[in-house]
């Protein structure tokens, strides 16, 4: 019996309308469309019609290309706008998110996944969006994990407009709680409308009409030019070698595939002899992230200069031209994601990343969208809010990757969680190429993250080497297991001998599917 493919994803139901597509005999990129549409319904805070993302293609041939559907500074920016600051408690810190009409970028995932889909795509758009209709109108028992998720952005789902037109705001609340159903009939109504009438009811249609009238009446930048002009970027994807492994990422202008990339540069001298886990491995891989998140500031501020001998040494001058160029000419965003990872048994592998920020605070009427806040994320412009360029490509974070091992053997994966993407894809690099970890291993191994002279460390590591690395880094913060807060870095694999593996990262609902044709 003959596998169809594999995924990997945040969601059950984000899977299994990838794998029923799998099993109808689709390809990789029929069933991505399948996925994103499904996540936009149970993962609904992560994932939105509003929102953008990005998917590495992967061919048998070893060709790759980008799509590019990552949100887009306005044409022009308006005074007046709704934009105001939310406070999230994550319990143990809390973070400041700008959120309102102002906030919003204009939105390229419609498009890209239907552009994706035209070039790509083998079964008819309304066999593809089935599962995730079918979900939207018999509902979605919320689990544990987007329960904390839509407990965490409350505040933000608690505003009259989105509990006037979300289908599960009522009297308990603006959120639904663990094993509450939600049912989204209109999102249904939207999705299946978007696979009869394309992407032109969305940004030159009714959509974009609802869209336009919800900036010119509650304070947004967008008009009908930045929906009717937007366009999709196909790109050459980054490249780059790491012992025997061959790394396949998502490309500037974005800068998750950028950093990832110098912090694999700056570990090249690893030695095979230091052991997985240890104080000394993690501790050359603490300084690995200092040493990239200095880089990276410097670069922004357009200070590097001769005394950066470090990263120039480990760099070639193109890879840092690319950097340069991504970092310090454009703005940065940096938000909260959802990944999924697929393979085909032809050879296709779709490797897709997608955001909504934290969500605005307003739905399309009608849709059951919620639009997005790219234009409100914290470390948008490190010079303030309001000072982006317009008509213009966010910066993100986000890094659809695929890998090639010595051996035959090939990987898909990326990841969510904001400025954590960088470090924890280096880290599921680092187990695979240097220490030889299996896929399964590579995920669930305990991950740290440095910042801003903090480290935090993730539960699993060993007591000892924590109190070390504790000592040594006075601010530190350590978590009493795996935790979302490390991203969640859903990976499919094919071994040499042709078979398939599948890891959802536990600490994002990680689910995987195997599917068997025949």
């Amino acid at each position: 019996m003959k596998a169809n493919g594999v995924v990997a994803a945040g969601h059950p139901v984000t899977v299994g309308a990838a794998d029923q597509v799998l099993r109808a005999g689709g390809n990789a990129f029929d069933a991505a469309v399948a996925a994103f549409f499904a996540a936009c319904v149970a993962e609904p805070v992560l994932a939105s019609l509003a929102g953008g993302g990005f998917v590495l293609a992967g061919f048998p041939s070893g060709r790759c290309k980008l799509f590019d559907f990552f949100v887009q500074t306005p044409q022009r920016a308006r005074t007046g706008i709704d934009f105001h600051p939310i406070q999230v408690d994550f319990g143990s810190a809390q973070q400041e998110f700008h959120v309102g009409m102002g906030a919003c970028a204009t939105p390229g995932c419609v498009r890209g996944i239907l552009q994706m889909h035209a070039s790509l795509g083998r079964m008819p758009l309304a066999e593809l969006v089935s599962p995730a209709c079918q979900a939207a109108r018999e509902g979605v028992a919320v689990n544990r994990l987007q329960a904390y998720i839509f407990h965490l952005v409350q505040g933000i789902y608690a505003t009259d407009h989105a509990r006037q037109h979300l289908p599960f705001a009522g009297p308990a609340g603006p959120v639904p709680g663990e094993g509450d159903v939600v049912r989204s009939p209109d999102l249904a109504d939207v999705i299946e409308s978007l696979a009869i009438e394309g992407e032109s009811l969305f940004y030159r249609g009714e959509i974009a009409a609802r869209i336009v009238d919800l900036c010119d009446t509650h304070g947004g930048h967008l008009s009908i030019a930045d929906l009717r002009d937007y366009a999709v970027e196909v790109r050459d994807p980054l490249r780059i070698a790491f012992r025997d492994m061959h790394i396949i990422t998502n490309p500037g202008p974005s800068t998750g595939g950028l950093l990832m990339g110098f912090g694999l540069r700056l570990l090249e001298s690893l030695s095979a002899d230091i052991e997985f886990g240890s104080y000394a491995h993690l501790r050359l891989l603490a300084e690995a992230m200092q040493q990239t998140s200095d880089a990276r500031l410097r670069y922004l501020n357009e200070t590097a200069g001769a005394d950066d001998q470090a990263a120039r040494r480990l760099l070639d001058p193109v890879f840092l031209q690319q950097y340069r160029e991504c970092v310090v000419h454009r703005t940065r965003a940096l938000s909260g994601t959802t990944h999924v990872s697929i393979m085909d048994g032809m050879g296709n592998v779709a490797s897709m990343t997608v955001s909504n920020g934290e969500g605005n605070g307003y739905v399309v009427p009608g849709t059951g969208v919620m639009l997005n806040n790219m234009l409100g994320e914290q470390d948008l412009n490190p010079t303030g809010f309001h000072k982006w360029r317009p008509n213009q490509r966010l910066c993100s974070m986000m890094a659809p990757t695929l890998a090639r091992l010595a051996g035959g053997r090939t990987i898909a994966t990326g990841s969510g969680g904001s400025n954590r993407i960088r470090t924890a894809l280096l880290q599921v690099v680092l187990n695979l190429a240097h220490f030889g970890r299996d896929l399964e291993t590579a995920i669930h191994a305990p991950r740290i993250h440095l910042e801003d002279a903090e480290l935090n460390m993730e539960g699993g590591i060993a007591d000892n080497v924590v109190t070390r690395l504790a000592a040594e880094f006075p601010e530190h913060r350590v978590f009493g297991a795996l935790n979302l807060f490390f991203g969640g870095a859903h990976s499919v694999g094919r071994d040499r001998c042709g078979g398939f593996q599948g890891v959802g990262d536990p600490r994002r609902g990680g689910v995987s599917s195997v599917s068997d044709g025949g």
